[in-house]
């Protein structure tokens, strides 16, 4: 991912090179491919590139015209298209960032929806002295800005803004409840006074006013319906190899991260058909693999191994057993943007950087998303929500029967689970089990329940259908995720989703709830349109599932540590925690009781964050003076899909 920086004196006072020269020094780490800069009479734009296309290794960033300069970082996947409707402007060869610009020339604020791919757009018009920032529908890259009365600044990361700011921010606690619950809103940063910009919004900033707009979604209103179940599973085959081709523009070889999963093991096989139908512009496909043979419970290898064989090449294997453990660094000072989520460790990255650079990698494939998006939850709740909206009682009564004998329970079971959602939470409560953890504090659980819920709100009977507002709900929690863990990416990687693809999304949004999931039949059309092309046990292999043992033993292994760590939290001092019920918590999970491992790791990496910022002078008016220990918290495991 390539770095966009810049500043606008508000003043007009000219760029600060010193100023400059030390944010070049910050982001030039995170892209090794070269810097660019243009120099305003009041604004600076800087772009450090990180290059995975031919084009982009073509292209020179910032771009500047008569009329805008731009700096752009993404990929365009309508190339042909946009270029069809501009051959006034632009050639066959012109690069992505040449088109972009060119698209806002010629459609202006508009353009941006026209804009399909992953990527963030930075705007400086100088007709009408505005800057424009904005980003792909899903969020795929990072964006952040910060407006003071004097001058504005932007960043892909937040380092920059934090380290090099004539202030000191507060702390939105907001985003801190995200980090301990279901993640923050994907506009928030940790630091009140920096914000980012969301997925298919753009941010309109002039000397004396800044607004934020949606300039694209989903059309509620767009319907496919088929005669025969071929007809669907056609149309998936078709617009999956388009995502995942899409994600095979590379001038190197593209690495797939291959578990052994339906979502993983899709996309290796369908990129093999592409590479070998000669379809695609990487040479080579690798593929990494993570185990654990330590962990009884964690069979992963069998079933990636079985892709191996299937695809005739055997991939990276990475042991991320307990001795690549990550650990929650309480002392060397290191500045972290934000909370470093559980399952990293710096093991880990130094094993996955050393593979993609022996095998010239740039670009990871990942399969977060499938398993939201194409029915990996065997859930009957959006199908009846959807009969009961449009007043169908006769297949409502039929569907009723239907699931209620699969999941084994009484039919009016099945309904008031459904019925619920059109219900607002507050009215009808919430699982004990999806609720705030015991141990934070009840004046910060008060103040940021909805976070802490996970932004939880009820269907509408009327508008869009249940299932398409349960499917936005789904894709905005996604979106968090992406954030959220962009913002802590420490490896030098373009990652790309083939499941959220803006042209897959729109149809699977738009066929009837009952072709992805029936009852007995979890992500029904994927396996349907997938037969031939994926081995048939990765298709029927049942919902993986894991609990790894190695947390709890840390837990027994460091307790005088961890006993340490609680009689001073520093997230104590903030009101965010209760020191005492979290040492509880800990107890128990020391003696091996059933407690919420995840976000007792959670909570340990808030409080090494905000420590690492105390030490820093980054929370006014708190120091954190323990001598700092260093604690192994927990065993890695790598997301995978």
């Amino acid at each position: 991912m390539s770095v966009q920086f810049g500043k606008w004196n508000l003043d007009g006072k000219p760029p600060d090179r010193g100023y400059v020269e030390n944010v070049q020094r910050i982001i030039a780490p995170y892209a090794p491919d070269g810097a660019g800069s243009f120099m305003g009479e009041s604004i600076s734009l800087h772009f450090q590139a990180f290059h995975t296309t031919k084009d982009s290794r073509a292209a020179s960033q910032p771009y500047v015209t008569s009329s805008v300069v731009v700096t752009w970082d993404g990929r365009l996947d309508n190339r042909a298209e946009l270029i069809g409707q501009m051959r006034d402007a632009l050639t066959n060869d012109s690069s992505d960032v040449a088109i972009a610009a060119a698209a806002y020339a010629k459609w202006g604020i508009t353009a941006f929806g026209k804009l399909v791919g992953d990527w963030a757009f930075v705007i400086w018009d100088r007709k009408t002295q505005s800057l424009i920032l904005a980003k792909d529908f899903v969020g795929t890259r990072s964006l952040y800005y910060s407006a003071d009365n004097d001058h504005i600044t932007w960043s892909t990361l937040l380092d920059p803004l934090v380290l090099l700011a004539t202030k000191s921010f507060s702390l939105s606690t907001e985003y801190i409840a995200g980090s301990l619950s279901y993640l923050p809103a994907a506009s928030l940063t940790p630091f009140a006074g920096i914000c980012a910009v969301s997925p298919s919004c753009y941010v309109l900033l002039e000397k004396r006013r800044q607004t934020t707009w949606k300039y694209w979604d989903f059309d509620p209103n767009t319907r496919i319906r088929y005669h025969i179940d071929g007809e669907y599973e056609e149309h998936f085959r078709s617009v999956f190899r388009q995502s995942v081709c899409r994600r095979l523009r590379s001038d190197a070889p593209v690495l797939a991260e291959l578990s052994g999963g339906m979502d993983s093991s899709s996309i290796v096989c369908v990129a093999d058909s592409i590479l070998a139908a000669g379809n695609s512009e990487t040479p080579r496909l690798d593929t990494i693999s993570y185990y654990d043979d330590a962990e009884p419970g964690w069979n992963d290898r069998p079933y990636f191994e079985l892709v191996e064989r299937h695809r005739g090449l055997s991939g990276c294997h990475m042991d991320v057993g307990w001795r690549n453990s990550f650990r929650i660094n309480f002392g060397d000072g290191r500045f972290s943007p934000v909370p470093v989520a559980p399952g990293y460790s710096p093991e880990f990255h130094e094993q996955f950087a050393s593979s993609m650079a022996l095998h010239g990698n740039r670009v990871v494939l990942s399969g977060i998303g499938g398993d939201e998006v194409t029915g990996g939850v065997p859930t009957s709740v959006p199908e009846i929500c959807d009969l009961l909206a449009m007043g169908q009682l006769l297949r409502l009564a039929s569907k009723l029967k239907l699931w209620a004998l699969h999941q084994r329970k009484p039919w009016f079971h099945v309904l008031w689970e459904a019925a619920r959602r059109f219900v607002p939470p507050v009215l009808v409560g919430m699982p004990k089990h999806k609720g705030p953890e015991p141990w934070l504090d009840r004046k910060f659980v008060k103040e940021h329940r909805a976070v802490l819920y996970g932004y939880q709100r009820n269907c509408k009977v009327f508008g869009p259908l249940p299932s398409f507002q349960e499917n936005l709900f789904t894709l905005e929690k996604l979106r968090r995720q992406l954030a959220y863990e962009t913002a802590a990416a420490q490896v030098l990687c373009e990652t790309r989703y083939p499941y959220l693809d803006r042209d897959l999304l729109e149809f699977l949004y738009s066929i009837p709830r009952e072709q992805l999931v029936r009852p007995g039949h979890r992500r029904s059309l994927m396996r349907r349109a997938l037969i031939g092309i994926v081995p048939e046990e990765i298709l029927n292999r049942k919902r993986k599932a894991f609990v790894a043992r190695a947390p709890m033993a840390s837990f027994v292994r460091d307790w005088s540590t961890l006993t340490e760590i609680t009689r001073d939290m520093m997230s104590s001092r903030l009101g965010i925690i209760s020191a005492e019920e979290f040492l509880h918590g800990l107890q128990k999970a020391r003696q091996g009781a059933e407690v919420p491992l995840v976000a007792l790791l959670r909570a340990l990496s808030v409080e090494a964050w905000l420590r690492m910022l105390a030490r820093r002078g980054l929370l006014p008016g708190h120091t954190d003076s323990q001598k700092s220990p260093i604690f192994a918290a927990a065993h890695t495991l790598p997301q995978l899909k």
